[in-house]
């Protein structure tokens, strides 16, 4: 890994793939390097079919400062795109990723660490949590998602409050207007993570990716498509085997071992 462009690490645990920012002498500042191992870290947890849910976190003191302005200057005015064209966004514009992603803050999380967190399904964030969305105290505004996600999550007042002001706001404050799910002592914030993420991983694959698809269509498509696909999606759910699992580890009052088939 060159300390200069950073990298994404990438980890196997038992049903979870553990995906850490990985720059943090300079605070997991964001380079095109880690952009593109990022894509193939949430592409690789989208197919693999073993793997039932991700957990992004940041390796160091701190989850990210947000880009690494010198090294995207040049992309940004050229909106300059590159690797996969059918590969998982992670910030979710593109294609989502299907599995549910938990993600674990700490520390410095400006502009792109909050748009990353907030393309996720659930944020864990730690006490020490610092936000801020500043870009326009560097002449631009956000693109990762912001301008969307504070409003869907926050609501208008509390996401023009913050994005107008470019301020900075603590961990209570994010958890307050919903940006963040739950607040705990720094250090405990990725293990708390991989406990949700486990939770999840029990539980039906299948069922929940549906659960999640079904959500985002209601978000994007709205409520009369998102109705429309309940009894079908329904009815190939009662297909599978993990259904019959389902209802046969009720009537043995035992614990269901799904297979995400």
């Amino acid at each position: 890994m060159s300390e200069d462009e950073g990298a994404i690490s990438v980890e196997e645990r038992g049903h979870l793939l553990l995906i850490g920012l990985d720059r943090p002498a300079k605070y997991n500042g964001y380079t095109p390097t880690m952009a593109r191992e990022l894509v193939a870290a949430v592409t690789r947890l989208d197919e693999d079919d073993a793997l039932r849910c991700g957990v992004i976190f940041g390796h160091g003191k701190h989850f990210t400062a947000g880009l690494d302005l010198p090294k995207w200057t040049g992309r940004m005015a050229e909106a300059e795109e590159g690797g996969r064209s059918d590969a998982v966004d992670p910030i979710g514009f593109g294609r989502a990723c299907r599995k549910p992603i938990v993600t674990a803050v700490h520390g410095i999380t400006f502009t792109l660490g909050i748009e990353l967190a907030l393309a996720g399904d659930i944020v864990i964030a730690a006490d020490d949590c610092r936000f801020s969305q500043l870009e326009p105290k560097r002449a631009i505004h956000a693109t990762g998602g912001a301008t969307i996600r504070f409003v869907e999550r926050g609501g208008w007042g509390n996401a023009m409050y913050h994005l107008l002001t470019a301020d900075e706001f603590d961990a209570a404050e994010a958890h307050r207007i919903g940006l963040v799910q739950e607040v705990v002592p720094a250090g405990t914030q990725l293990d708390r993570a991989i406990e949700i993420a486990e939770q999840i991983s029990a539980l039906a694959p299948l069922a929940v990716q549906e659960t999640k698809a079904s959500s985002r269509r209601f978000v994007v498509e709205g409520f009369d498509a998102c109705v429309a696909a309940l009894g079908p999606t329904q009815r190939r759910l009662m297909a599978s085997e993990d259904a019959k699992e389902g209802v046969q580890s009720f009537i043995e009052r035992r614990t269901a071992v799904f297979k995400g088939r």
